[in-house]
């Protein structure tokens, strides 16, 4: 539970009162708090068969990649980037979420019914660097990749 007493310590440090966000959190039936971005992350929403499989090329590409996000369903999936990001990133069907942008970021470690993490913080603030993410987004445009196990993904059809 360390590294997820990390994770959380790291996620809430972005909040306007971090013990106030870490408090309601825990207590939260639901799970999740709405976190600012643009401070310490940004994050690019990529459409979700096209972000599982950038995921799955990431995954081999490094040992461990930064955060990266699903929405109920794996319809959105979201990847943790350096701030300032979202102010400079040009894609068609991608989201940046970035400063003046809030999302719903669930506890780590613990299951929730919504948004879920496919690779959590490890609290160390590693993060996915944009300019490897857009190559492989190329990768995973061009062709399917093999899913991995272990993401919690939906199958190949």
């Amino acid at each position: 539970m360390t590294g997820a007493k990390t994770a959380v310590e790291w996620l809430a440090s972005v909040a306007p009162d971090p013990d106030a966000c870490r408090r309601q959190w825990e207590r939260s039936p639901l799970g999740v708090a709405l976190l600012p971005a643009g401070r310490a992350w940004d994050v690019l929403i990529l459409p979700g068969d096209l972000g599982l499989r950038t995921l799955d090329v990431l995954s081999r590409v490094l040992d461990r990649p930064g955060p990266v996000l699903a929405d109920f369903g794996d319809d959105r999936v979201g990847f943790f980037v350096p701030p300032g990001t979202a102010a400079r990133w040009l894609g068609t069907g991608i989201r940046a979420a970035g400063s003046g942008t809030w999302i719903v970021v669930p506890y780590p470690g613990r299951a929730t019914r919504g948004v879920r993490w496919l690779v959590p913080p490890d609290g160390s603030g590693t993060l996915t660097d944009p300019v490897l993410l857009e190559l492989v987004m190329h990768e995973a445009a061009a062709g399917p990749a093999g899913r991995r196990e272990g993401h919690g993904r939906r199958p190949t059809s």
